[in-house]
């Protein structure tokens, strides 16, 4: 019971952590897109050096984004193979709870879909 209630904590302290890094990937990506597409527009009215510049820097900026985003996809598919293993240990360890809550919650979807309106 006690290894129980211990993984419990441990995926809800992995869960909100891999939200508080979502969210820092969301937003460090906007901001890194956005100065690329801001970098690239000032570029299009200029010619020259100037131009190939800032369009050079604009392309950088985007190689990065993406380069973050692989990463960051990286991360949550091993987070998700991890929550994956928790759950599978979860179900092996409790098999009459797992059975009884998806009972549970298959009768609360069945009443929900099954009424007439």
């Amino acid at each position: 019971m006690l290894d129980t209630t211990r993984s419990n904590l441990k995926a809800k302290a992995h869960a909100y952590e891999l939200d508080s890094h979502a969210a820092d990937a969301h937003s460090d990506l906007k901001a890194l897109v956005r100065d690329a597409q801001t970098m690239l527009s000032a570029a299009t009215g200029l010619t020259g050096e100037k131009a190939d510049e800032l369009r050079s820097r604009g392309m950088e900026l985007l190689d990065r984004a993406l380069g973050k985003a692989g990463r960051y996809q990286d991360q949550a598919l091993e987070r998700g193979k991890e929550l994956a293993h928790d759950a599978d240990v979860y179900v092996r360890d409790n098999p009459y709870r797992t059975l009884a809550i998806a009972a549970g919650i298959g009768i609360a979807l069945g009443v929900l879909f099954g009424r007439k309106q």
